[in-house]
């Protein structure tokens, strides 16, 4: 199939995306690339989907960054793409983010580490928050919904290479693994969303 898009495919198959230096503004935390995850290709499986379990809220405030002052654990910056199963960018697409702090608790009253944000025309989302904890019977992860403007919703969650609890966790699954990589205190990662469209 004729790649209308060789630009970004470009982008998707070398991991030339950087995580901070295509999504971020601050060019001091562009760091070194990571590679597609997982990368794209024409046809290719739609991303897996998780329960959202029970600590989902709606109408959470469009941001990307849910770092609040004086807020501890580890910085992390995470990027990626929405994209149909042809490997097109999903424009406009909402991405919903929430998670549990740097001890594994979750802001059941408010908003705090929740927020949604829209990939621009080229597909394209960013947060900047902090590495959640790890609770009792489950290992650090993000939980994530992602809207097409027109098609079925993704609910998924995501993961972190290398944590003891994976191998433990009866929800983790290795597809979904992010990409990580360290940049000056901050840590960098990256995750695609496939879509189930064509």
């Amino acid at each position: 199939m004729t790649d209308t898009f060789p630009t970004r495919r470009l982008l998707l198959t070398t991991g030339a995306l950087a995580a901070g230096g295509l999504l971020m503004r601050e060019p001091a935390l562009a760091q070194a690339p990571l590679a597609a995850t997982p990368e794209c290709h024409d046809g290719d499986t739609a991303t897996v989907r998780q329960t959202e379990g029970p600590f989902f809220k709606p109408s959470s405030p469009e941001r990307a960054e849910l770092i609040e002052p004086g807020m501890a654990g580890q910085p992390i910056e995470l990027v990626g793409f929405v994209l149909a199963r042809a490997c097109r960018p999903v424009a406009n697409a909402l991405v919903d983010l929430w998670q549990a702090d740097a001890n594994g608790d979750y802001d059941n009253s408010g908003f705090r580490l929740r927020g949604h944000v829209r990939a621009d025309t080229e597909g394209r989302y960013r947060f900047r928050t902090v590495v959640p904890g790890a609770y009792e019977g489950r290992t650090r992860h993000f939980h994530v919904k992602v809207a097409p403007p027109a098609g079925r919703l993704l609910t998924t969650q995501l993961y972190f290479p290398g944590e003891p609890k994976n191998a433990r966790d009866g929800l983790f699954r290795k597809e979904l693994l992010i990409r990580t990589a360290k940049n000056e205190g901050w840590l960098a990662g990256r995750f695609d969303f496939v879509l189930d469209m064509r």
